[in-house]
């Protein structure tokens, strides 16, 4: 699907394509940090119908709530295109030294080649997870890598 930027200035930027109706779908990046969804025939965007407005943070709870469901398919199809490459998932059980305490302390892309690129926590998923997040018992780890480096990542995990 292609995506057209357009710079608006003194406003932010507008992020348009076209839906399976033929309508276009504008959503228009403030500099404030808000957001607006507007949906217009192909003719005048002048004819937008403002569907709704978010602020920053009601933006990301919602690019996370429509992302979420997307991160592992993705992954999956990333690694049908790089021979070599895996994807697993590495629930963290109760009993692991690394409950309650960063990511970044276990040094798991360091110590196992792999790299951790989400957390699902129930029905959260904290894409892109930085070294500060902290660990919970039942956190199940997205992980990336050789077949081996996902296995280290969770015997590294378990303890």
């Amino acid at each position: 699907m292609d995506v057209n930027e357009v710079l608006l200035p003194g406003v932010g930027l507008l992020y348009e394509f076209v839906n399976l109706e033929g309508d276009k779908v504008g959503v228009v990046a403030r500099r404030s940090g808000d957001f607006e969804l507007a949906v217009y025939g192909e003719g005048d965007p002048d004819q937008a119908r403002a569907v709704f407005r978010l602020t920053g943070e009601e933006a990301d709870v919602l690019a996370e709530i429509l992302g979420a469901p997307r991160i592992a398919e993705r992954f999956a199809d990333l690694t049908k295109e790089v021979p070599g490459l895996s994807a697993g998932q590495v629930e963290v059980p109760a009993g692991t030294p690394f409950v309650g305490r960063p990511l970044g302390e276990s040094r798991a892309r360091t110590r196992t080649g792999a790299s951790i690129v989400a957390i699902v926590r129930g029905e959260e998923v904290i894409p892109s997870p930085g070294p500060e997040k902290v660990l919970s018992a039942g956190d199940v780890l997205v992980v990336i890598g050789t077949r081996e480096g996902i296995a280290a990542v969770e015997q590294l995990v378990r303890g």
